[in-house]
């Protein structure tokens, strides 16, 4: 692929900021051009080295595009396509990054845009939104779903999978009227449910905040996501109403079937039913091209005292034993040691807590 073309980007958030980054880290000769209603963020993009030419607004200067990235809300890319289409060029490949996709499908078909239009979907993100928060390397090994048009030729898409690929990221191709399912299962309605909760608690807790002041590691991974846009979420559900609502209506019903084992102490019912989701969930672990990968970490009780966690990152060091992540868990629930230590690769596990046990330490492994 050549390393010297012209992109441009309609938004530089957080999506398209990471974008941009990592084209220009994985291609140094491109030239790259936004347009973005925050000034701010496009002067810090500028500054950054990462975009060659700012944009005051849409013009002729995307014809220039060899690919032009839409990353601006849902909402407004559908609108901004007629604006784009008295500038771009019959030869600029047109790509979005939103997360619903038969929307903008109709949008592009009404502008008579398909011949020239692949829907993109990086399932990659952040709780944190905006150009400040993007980075290089937020696409690697984050599946990247891909929507083509009919029209587009077959070469264009082949081409385009190869540009997404050489960013870190896993392109794969689906209908966009697939894409919208999928996602409305494994990403839409998890985000709803994360913010069901979070409101559940906030309505139940009592004057004192037990609740918020104890929410342990379980409510907190589940309700990460809850922390996201809330303009995003509200312009995703409108946009992708039938789809999440009749997955929301099947979950609905499971949470009844499961309340009522509850209230029947049906203890055969409730076992399968962890058990269930317990071994489904893990092979997604297991499975290589599973979307959760295995960690490879473990858990270590250390005393609350100046220099505890040096103590530990020394001794691994000492016997070259390289550390990705290490932090102290703050709560206990579900965890067997106070600090977590993950490495990159499995035998380090094992090497570690050898060395570990060997000074001392009382050592747990993590799931």
């Amino acid at each position: 692929m050549k390393n010297d073309f012209t992109c441009g980007f309609i938004g530089l958030g957080l999506i398209g900021g990471s974008i941009a980054k990592a084209i220009r880290l994985h291609y140094p000769k491109s030239r790259l051009m936004a347009y973005d209603l925050n000034q701010e963020a496009l002067q810090q993009a500028t500054d950054d080295g990462i975009i060659n030419t700012p944009l005051s607004s849409i013009d002729n200067s995307i014809c220039k595009c060899t690919y032009l990235f839409l990353c601006a809300p849902v909402s407004e890319n559908g609108n901004s396509l007629w604006e784009i289409k008295k500038y771009i060029s019959p030869n600029t490949l047109l790509t979005d990054v939103g997360s619903v996709k038969t929307d903008i499908h109709r949008h592009i078909e009404k502008t008579g845009l398909s011949g020239q239009f692949i829907g993109g979907h990086p399932m990659a993100g952040s709780e944190r939104c905006g150009y400040i928060n993007s980075k290089a390397l937020l696409l690697e090994n984050a599946y990247y779903i891909l929507t083509p048009c009919k029209e587009v030729l077959a070469e264009t898409v082949r081409e385009f999978r190869e540009l997404i690929a050489s960013l870190g990221a896993l392109p794969l191709v689906l209908s966009c009227n697939q894409h919208d399912y999928v996602t409305a299962a494994i990403s839409h309605l998890p985000h709803i449910v994360a913010s069901s909760l979070v409101n559940l608690i906030k309505d139940s807790d009592s004057e004192e905040g037990i609740m918020k002041m104890i929410a342990a590691g379980g409510f907190k991974d589940i309700t990460r996501i809850a922390s996201s846009s809330p303009f995003m979420w509200q312009q995703i559900c409108l946009t992708n109403r039938e789809n999440i609502s009749t997955l929301l209506s099947s979950y609905i019903n499971s949470l009844i079937q499961i309340k009522s084992q509850i209230d029947l102490a049906g203890s055969d019912a409730l076992y399968q039913f962890f058990d269930g989701a317990r071994n489904y969930r893990d092979s997604f672990i297991d499975a290589s091209s599973g979307p959760i990968k295995k960690s490879f970490s473990l858990s270590i009780d250390i005393a609350d005292e100046p220099g505890a966690l040096a103590a530990i990152a020394t001794i691994l060091a000492l016997h070259q034993i390289n550390i990705k992540n290490i932090g102290i868990v703050h709560n206990r629930e579900q965890e067997g040691g106070v600090l977590k230590v993950e490495f990159y690769q499995e035998k380090s596990i094992e090497e570690a807590a050898s060395i570990l046990r060997s000074k001392g330490y009382s050592i747990y492994p993590c799931k």
